[in-house]
């Protein structure tokens, strides 16, 4: 149990820090700052390796970086269909 809430935590912070990096261009909140922080845990991770400190099977720097890379994509994508419609 207590694990779920460290990830669900972790996520929620790690999309926060990561949405901040990537210049604020998440839609949803809190909860999309959510969903982005465990699309940024696998992300980061899978792209750069797991280093730094591991929190909750976070590794939170490499997490950091994939949700700040997944924001600037995801609002990249925003502003293109914006623009198409």
């Amino acid at each position: 149990m207590w694990g779920i809430i460290i990830s669900i935590v972790m996520a929620m912070i790690i999309g926060i820090i990561g949405d901040a990096l990537a210049g604020h261009e998440m839609p949803g909140g809190v909860i999309g700052a959510m969903i982005a922080g465990f699309v940024g845990a696998w992300l980061g991770p899978w792209l750069f390796g797991a280093w730094g400190p591991i929190i909750g099977e976070f590794a939170i720097v490499p997490a950091i970086i994939g949700t700040a890379i997944f924001v600037f994509l995801l609002g990249l994508v925003a502003r293109l269909l914006r623009r198409a419609v």
